[in-house]
């Protein structure tokens, strides 16, 4: 791949049995019981518990990855660091996904980690407020906070990377967005994997179907949940409808089955409009937030690949140095099935496409 960030890329590959096998497994498991659980409170509670206990299940990182909690706050906020030798003058800020009610940055290691070896810098992986006990308004203040903490430890705006996934893509966004409206200064860049970004009463269709792991109807209600009492068409609410004039490029990686591909199609057009870079991915047959899976599916792993070509153009545009490739290594017994090739540059991201081709 060429070192651009202006592009558009539909990695080819052939679908690794892992990747079929847990597509299967997640049609047949977590979407029907999201479907069933993501009604009421009680659900919610119910599932925030499971995926707490679930904090305990990832496989542990490799030995040179360290991971220290954040010593300047009570909460759980951590430092992890793929490495001794990392430039500690530059940091990334991490948002988890979890739909704004479940998850930490425990549960979200398999990515920090990497992402920490793919920009050579430690992450700050966040653990910030949320639902439902707090409002999106919270999470939102704890995500600047910690912006504004990095800036007063010193760190150049020039030196800091915003990343997030899901929940953590739409605070990611937001984010930029409330920082650029106050006049602060803006990161060098930003990345967001599978971005929830249309909070919006617009009713999901695209991929209802085919998405083997998220009900669109439980989307939507949380989606109401959380926007009661808003307007859900303000920028900071459905960053969908934001004007991203000024802001420093961006990374939006989905996958072609996720019921929330088009809203990273959505972003990666309204950011281009306003003259805003754009790397925009989409990963066939993927689900939602792949890059999570890295420590068991092959695909997720060459998702970090892309994230430092991305990073290393951004670079170069800059005028900084560029990293050495960073392999991961292949586990034994594992041969390195895939290889990515890019598609050549799409013209736009205007095209919706049907759920059949995408499955």
């Amino acid at each position: 791949m060429q070192q651009e960030i202006d592009v558009d890329i539909h990695p080819v590959y052939p679908i690794s049995w892992r990747a079929s096998a847990l597509n299967g497994l997640l049609r047949g498991t977590t979407k029907p019981i999201s479907a069933l659980l993501l009604r009421h409170e009680i659900g919610m509670e119910l599932v925030a518990r499971v995926m707490a206990l679930g904090e305990r299940l990832p496989l542990p990182p490799p030995a040179h990855v360290s991971i220290v909690k954040e010593d300047t706050t009570p909460s759980c906020s951590e430092w992890v660091r793929a490495g001794d030798d990392l430039d500690e003058s530059k940091v990334l800020l991490y948002f988890h996904g979890g739909a704004y009610f479940f998850c930490s940055p425990a549960t979200h290691r398999p990515i920090t980690w990497r992402l920490s070896a793919a920009a050579r810098r430690p992450v700050l992986a966040v653990d910030y407020r949320q639902g439902p006990v707090h409002p999106l308004s919270e999470s939102l203040a704890d995500a600047l906070a910690a912006y504004q903490g990095l800036l007063d430890q010193g760190y150049e705006p020039a030196d800091i990377l915003i990343a997030g996934d899901s929940a953590g893509g739409h605070l990611t966004l937001a984010t930029l967005l409330a920082l650029r409206d106050r006049g602060l200064p803006l990161p060098a860049a930003a990345i967001c994997l599978s971005p929830w970004a249309d909070l919006s009463d617009s009713r999901r269709t695209v991929n209802r179907w085919v998405d083997p792991m998220l009900p669109a109807s439980r989307v939507d209600w949380l989606a109401r949940r959380w926007t009661a009492g808003l307007d859900c068409r303000d920028p900071l609410v459905s960053p969908v409808f934001g004007d991203y004039t000024g802001l420093p490029p961006l990374m939006v990686v989905t996958g072609s089955t996720e019921v929330l591909r088009d809203e990273g199609r959505r972003v990666a057009r309204k950011a281009r409009g306003a003259g805003v870079k754009v790397t925009y991915e989409e990963w066939r047959r993927m689900p939602h937030v792949f890059a999570i899976l890295a420590d068991v599916v092959p695909e997720a792993r060459l998702v970090f690949g892309h994230i430092q070509r991305f990073l290393d153009a951004v670079a170069a545009s800059s005028g900084a140095s560029v990293s050495p490739p960073v392999p991961e290594p292949v586990p034994a017994g594992e041969s390195p099935v895939l290889s990515v090739a890019a598609d050549p540059p799409q013209p736009s991201l205007t095209g919706q496409g049907s759920d059949s081709a995408a499955a």
